[in-house]
């Protein structure tokens, strides 16, 4: 191996990468963009369809509204509420989303209360839907505020003071540093778009380096130039790594600027959709992580970026037309993603079994460096296995560059 040679194909292929305007947009525009986009864009979208739903009287329909007049007439009087009429098609209206929220109540709903039974209330609505459940969360609200006022009666006519009923209160307090719930909420989802970001910037490279040069015919001269084919492959092979490292650096380097300037807007969709959905106001600043996760993410990262990098080379190489290599690279990335997408998952825990599951261990060992946790033997293990699977795969694209069936399929 000559490394001499092995830089000067390097900067050959890097500077022909440079004037492709599919690799430019892949590892340069893309990952510029999509960031701010995803985060104000998606963060401010969400942000007003929660609050215009929010401002939005909620639709309720009462049945057997006869039972209980002081109740309905409590429910017209506030704002927050638009009683229509009783209807037989309730259900149907909404799954229509024409109905956000329907009170069913018992024929005899005060005769009850009077006799001291419990009658049971069903609140009716649509899993899932934004204005349903922000009718929900306002409903039972509403049901609690006159059952707490029912039982303040029942306890001013006993004399008994407010409370009699209520010997204690709870109150929840978080005791986990930021950076560990910044690591536990969203410290899965880092790794995750740098592994979409990683197999994505070295696809468009990784094709037109090999099965692009197929198709152009410009393979069989390069093969002629007086050097060892394992020079070229590896030429090849770092211009790959390189697009899929900038393309990494570009949407880093774009997040923390847009998460920078962006503030509270950072994850605002989300954050507004759980304060809506939810019983209590989210309060919750702005979710942190440990500075020196960050960096071990990175190192964590190189391996893989050299295991993408290799494997999409590789498999573009086996294809003989850049249309072949589309249909083998796009699967490739989808597989890459599933493991990724299983850290997400909470019952998914870092083992020494899990540590050896490529991209997973990878998933899961980021997500405990941003909570501030340094479980240095899975680090180690990790870190290992991700190295040996990298140079499994340069080996494999090095023995199919040398293999002519590969080179010049029919």
């Amino acid at each position: 191996m000559n490394w001499k040679a092995v830089l000067v194909v390097y900067r050959k292929e890097l500077k022909d990468q440079l004037r492709d305007r599919r690799t430019i947009i892949s590892t340069i525009v893309l990952p510029t963009v999509i960031m701010p986009l995803f985060l104000f864009g998606f963060g401010t979208v969400m942000s007003k369809i929660v609050r215009q739903a929010q401002d939005e009287a909620t639709s309720v329909m009462v049945l057997h509204a006869a039972g209980a007049p002081e109740l309905v007439q409590a429910l017209k009087a506030d704002r927050k509420f638009r009683v229509v009429p009783e209807a037989a098609d309730y259900k149907q209206r909404i799954a229509d989303k024409k109905l956000r929220v329907a009170l069913d109540l018992p024929q005899d709903f005060d005769a009850a209360i009077a006799r001291g039974e419990a009658p049971r209330v069903g609140v009716l609505y649509y899993e899932g839907e934004i204005k349903s459940g922000i009718g929900v969360r306002d409903l039972e609200a509403f049901l609690r505020r006159h059952r707490d006022g029912i039982l303040e009666q029942r306890l001013k006519a006993r004399g008994l003071p407010p409370g009699f009923a209520q010997p204690f209160e709870m109150e929840r307090k978080n005791v986990a540093p930021p950076e560990k719930v910044g690591g536990a909420t969203l410290g899965g989802l880092i790794p995750y778009f740098i592994i979409l970001l990683c197999f994505s910037g070295a696809m468009y490279p990784a094709m037109d380096l090999t099965a692009g040069e197929k198709e152009r015919g410009t393979m069989e001269t390069l093969l002629c130039s007086p050097t060892a084919r394992l020079n070229i492959v590896l030429g090849k092979f770092l211009t790959v790594l390189t697009a899929s490292v900038a393309t990494i650096g570009f949407a880093l380097l774009s997040m923390a600027v847009t998460a920078s300037l962006g503030g509270r807007l950072f994850l605002g969709g989300s954050g507004v959709t759980t304060a809506a959905l939810s019983r209590t106001p989210a309060a919750a600043p702005l979710p942190t992580f440990d500075p020196a996760g960050l960096l071990g993410v990175l190192a964590m990262v190189a391996p893989v970026a050299i295991f993408a990098a290799a494997l999409l080379l590789a498999v573009s190489l086996f294809a003989k037309s850049y249309k072949e290599a589309q249909s083998y690279a796009g699967p490739m990335i989808l597989l890459a993603i599933i493991p990724a997408v299983f850290g997400l998952l909470p019952g998914i825990e870092l083992t020494a079994k899990t540590s050896l599951i490529p991209i997973l261990n990878l998933s899961l060992v980021c997500k405990e460096m941003l909570s501030g946790t340094w479980n240095w033997p899975f680090i180690a293990l990790i870190f290992g296995s991700s190295c040996l699977y990298a140079a499994g795969a340069l080996v494999a694209c090095v023995r199919l560059f040398n293999r002519e069936s590969v080179l010049f399929r029919a």
